[in-house]
This record gives C-alpha cells, structure tokens and sequence, in this order.
C-alpha cells in the first residue's frame, strides 16, 4: 500500500521452516534434489494432523496411530504403494486437514491417485524424506540379525536408488504444475474482455505484492498497536458475548487472528481464520499458544478461492478498511464472503462505515511539499513537481487545517452494499468557518459503527462520540479524533488548472462549497482508487480535479 506521502509500513521453536504451509514448491530451485547425503541424525517431522514437531516420522506416526486411528504403514501395505503412491497420500491427508477435515476418506487408493497430490502441502516436509525408510522398517521386524552386515553393504545402493525417486517426484511435481498451468492459460485466454499480458502481469503482481506486503511483523504491529482500532473491535466482541456466545464465525483477513481469539474468548462455538499471506503460519501458532486451536481453524488463502469446513457461519468480522476507507479493495472480498457464507439475519462486524469530506487549508504543508522544490539548497528543482498534485496524500493533519465543516457524503450499510456501490458520485455542501487566503485542498475520512444487529439501522449523520454515549461501539479516523494508522486522505488543489486561470482565491468565513465527490477503481482488478472532486463556491470559485491513492 502506498501514497505520495505516509505508507502503511510492509509487513516456532528450532525449526521454523518445516512446519511453514505453503501453497506451492518452488520448481526453479533444484538445490537439495541433486546431493542427497546420508544423516546420522533423524529428521524433525511436523503432525500429519496438528502442528506439532516430533523428533522423527516413526514417533509422529505413533501419534497418529493411537490419537487419530490412522495407521499410514498399514495403508501403504493394504493398498501396496509405490514411493509416488505414499506421497499422494501424504500430501492428501494434509490438505484433507488443512480444509479442516480431520477424519479423511483413506477407503480407497482413488481417493488420493490425483496428481495433484505430487504437490507438497507442506514446505519441506521432513516426511516424505522419510517414506522409503518407513517401508523398508516394515520388513525388518522380521529380518534375522544375521543379515544386518548385508544391509550395511547395500546402504550407498538405497541412497542412490533414493536420489533417483525424487529425481522422479521433482519431475511429476513440475509435470504436474505445467499442466496446471496450461489449463489456467487456456482459461484465461478465453475470457473476455481480453486483457493484454502486460496488464495481466502488472495487476497479478500488485496482488501479489499485495498479500506479500502483509506477511511481515511491521504492518501487524502497527495495526494492533492502533489502540483505537483494536480497543473497538476487542470492546464490541466482549461487550456483546450474548451476540457470539455459541456462534460460527468468519473472520476475513485474519492477520495475526487476534479478531479470531476475541470472538473465541467471547465464546463463539467455531472461528474460521482466512488469509491469503504468510503471516497465516503465524496465527497458526498464537492460536496454538494461546489454547484456542480447539475452537479457531486457520485456512490459506483467498476467500473467493477457499474451501470453509461449514456452509454457513452467523457472524463475519473483518478489520478491511484501506486508506481513504476502499483502498486496497478488500471490502470486495468481505462483501463475497457475506454473500457465500452469510445465514440470513446474520452480523456484519462491523456494521456500518460513512465517508466525510471537509474543506483544507495549510500554507505550511504547502511551503513544505509544493514550494520547497522552488530552491533547494540554491538549487531550482521544479521538475520534481511534476504530477505531484495527482497523487493523494495520506497524513495526519492538524485540526486546525480543517477550516469548515464536514459532511457525510457516502454511508455504507454493510449488510446490504452491493460491490458495484463502492463506485460512485456523490453530492456535497460544506460551509467555511473561518477566512482562508486559499483553498488548499479536501480532506477524507471514514467513521466506523458496530451495531449489535443486522437489524439496527445508522441514525442519519452519526457522529462517533455521540453514538458512544448511547452504548453503540465507534471510532473515527478524522483529525478531531486519536490518530489511528489509516490517518487522512488529503487531496491538494493544483490552481493552474483552475478554470478560471487565475490561481487561488480567498474565500470568507460563511461561505458555501457545493460539489460532488467520486470513487472509481483505478482499473479493473486493481488495488487502487481514483478519486474526483468537482467544486464551486458561491463566489464563484470553481474547479475539478482528479486524483490517484496507491
């Protein structure tokens, strides 16, 4: 996430890396296939079904015998797999449990004969490594003593023959992503309209980048830091226990999972953890460390793509919004998660958001971000202005910079906006209350409301602290209020392209600015916003202009 002025900053024991889920292998990597050493020492292997670490596969697999009544060598021999076989089976079983199926369907080798199972669930699963020595302890319960020197000879002969399986798997893995993606080709190259492959990339890499950017400890620190945000969800959750006590629900964008282990303290039956970044490994773990693995399952990956263990859940928490409230477009994926998974009369957490625009007037931001680069250091650096008034600015900005007031131009009912609704443009009329020598700009802000039903309606033009007063949980994120992360979204005001030709002119305390204020996507498939603001005054100061968050 990103804007011309502030960013939202990007972002297990002794072996983190083989218990870390992941949704495919890296191919381009042969490091490790090629030089397969014999070691003395046994492997660390993660739970076929939970995550924790045991000090080798024959010790997990007792685990899983005499807990979960699943006997892997018993399969193997009853089925009579091959080295390909056992590693479908493996990574079926995984995925089976990762969707939340804890009891999969092992009746039938069909079950799992899919190639796609040729796809490690788990990065670098000690298991599977660990296959060809699991079959071979099979048979010697019953080899004499005396053949122990015969198998110390033939040690180099099985790790050759080792080296040569997964040269194999490597090849069926890859074989088996090709063939994937030649279908997800052929899909997309049906589809219509027909983007081009530049714009295809470019977009798929800013979703990328997207899910990346929140898998590291800074962009979660900076949120559950943010009192205001995190106090208000955590206070709603607790203050309305009656509302989650034996309930399903979803939480979209799980993070860290802290939403996730509020709804579970409060006592919701089950909490479906979803999201799309690294930091699911994470919340794996807090919620493992926490106690609360019985009640929150964790799942990986886009909400429009994965599979939940119910078919519906009463209650959906999702801490979505974006700079300037819809950048990021994550409110798409909550409103497609409300439709899919949603029961009728169920809660949206939060319930309601409203957008305020308000007039901005700061000629000390101005002198340090427009005119600075008139003479740095003796220096004229005017090109360095170019577009600089087509990006939106997110900031804090003082109280004082807010010289009328402000009004609501879009209010949001959660339970009921439809996707093609975050588009829009939208009236609005604000009055000066002070003499301002220029009209530097508009500033936006969103408000948030957490009413207890999906039956609870938003008094028109709500204002945070009143509806505190009245029991509802709310928080503003405008400049008369605690700073919170997402700060403002200030819009500054290029007067050169004034219709007038004139520049700034200064307007007086009473005047009246009317206009209409619009949010576009920045393209189809994008995280990004274009914002439009059209104005007049009833002195006849006028003008238009586009601007760009991300």
């Amino acid at each position: 996430m990103s804007a011309s002025e502030t960013t939202k900053p990007i972002g297990a024991e002794s072996f983190p890396d083989s218990h870390s889920v992941s949704g495919s292998s890296d191919t381009s990597n042969e490091e490790g296939w090629e030089d397969v050493e014999a070691d003395e020492e046994s492997q660390p292997v993660v739970g076929l079904f939970s995550g924790q670490v045991f000090p080798d596969a024959r010790s997990m697999l007792k685990e899983c015998k005499e807990k979960y009544n699943f006997d892997l060598l018993k399969i193997q021999k009853d089925f009579d797999l091959d080295f390909l076989d056992s590693i479908k089976l493996v990574n079926y079983v995984r995925s089976e449990v990762k969707s939340g199926n804890n009891n999969p369907d092992v009746s039938s080798k069909s079950k799992f004969e899919d190639d796609a199972y040729l796809k490690p669930v788990l990065e670098d699963d000690a298991l599977l490594y660990s296959l060809d020595e699991l079959a071979d302890d099979q048979g010697e319960e019953s080899v004499p003593t005396t053949e122990t020197n015969r198998q110390v000879n033939e040690l180099q002969e099985k790790l050759e023959q080792l080296q040569t399986q997964f040269s194999e798997y490597r090849l069926a893995v890859q074989k088996s992503m090709d063939d994937q993606l030649s279908k997800e080709d052929e899909k997309l190259a049906e589809a219509t309209p027909k983007p081009s492959a530049h714009t295809v990339d470019r977009l798929q890499e800013a979703d990328d980048g997207y899910f990346v950017s929140y898998a590291y400890n800074a962009i979660h620190e900076s949120m559950l830091k943010d009192a205001v945000r995190t106090d208000s969800y955590r206070d709603f959750v607790y203050e309305n226990k009656n509302v989650f006590k034996d309930k399903v629900v979803l939480d979209v964008g799980c993070g860290t999972g802290i939403l996730s282990m509020f709804c579970a303290k409060a006592g919701a039956k089950k909490v479906i953890a979803v999201d799309n970044s690294n930091i699911i490994d994470r919340a794996k773990e807090i919620v493992h460390d926490n106690g609360l693995g019985d009640v929150i399952t964790c799942i990986r990956g886009k909400i429009e793509e994965v599979t939940l263990p119910v078919e519906k859940v009463d209650i959906i928490i999702s801490e979505w919004m974006g700079y300037g409230l819809l950048f990021e477009a994550m409110f798409d994926s909550v409103i497609y998660a409300r439709d899919r998974y949603l029961v009728p009369g169920g809660l949206m957490a939060p319930s309601h958001a409203t957008m305020r625009i308000a007039p901005y007037a700061d000629p000390d931001f101005i002198a340090s971000h427009i005119s600075f680069w008139n003479n740095v250091y003796g220096f004229k650096m005017d090109s360095m202005l170019h577009k600089i008034y087509d990006e939106a600015v997110v900031r804090s900005i003082q109280p004082q910079s807010i010289v009328g007031e402000s009004q609501i131009f879009l209010t949001l009912p959660l339970h009921t906006i439809t996707v093609e609704e975050l588009s829009f443009l939208k009236e609005f009329q604000v009055k000066l209350d002070q003499d301002i020598d220029a009209l530097d700009g508009w500033a936006i802000w969103f408000d948030i409301f957490f009413m207890p039903s999906s039956e609870s309606v938003l008094p028109e033009n709500a204002i945070p602290s009143e509806m505190s007063k009245k029991g509802i949980v709310s928080f503003t994120t405008g400049p008369h209020g605690t700073e919170t992360h997402w700060q403002q979204t200030v819009l500054l005001i290029d007067h050169a392209k004034d219709s007038a030709k004139q520049g700034s002119q200064s307007l007086k305390k009473g005047q009246v600015l009317t206009g209409k204020v619009g949010y576009e996507k920045t393209e189809k498939g994008s995280r990004g916003v274009d914002i439009s603001v059209q104005w007049e005054s009833d002195s006849n100061e006028k003008g238009v202009q586009l601007w760009s968050l991300q």
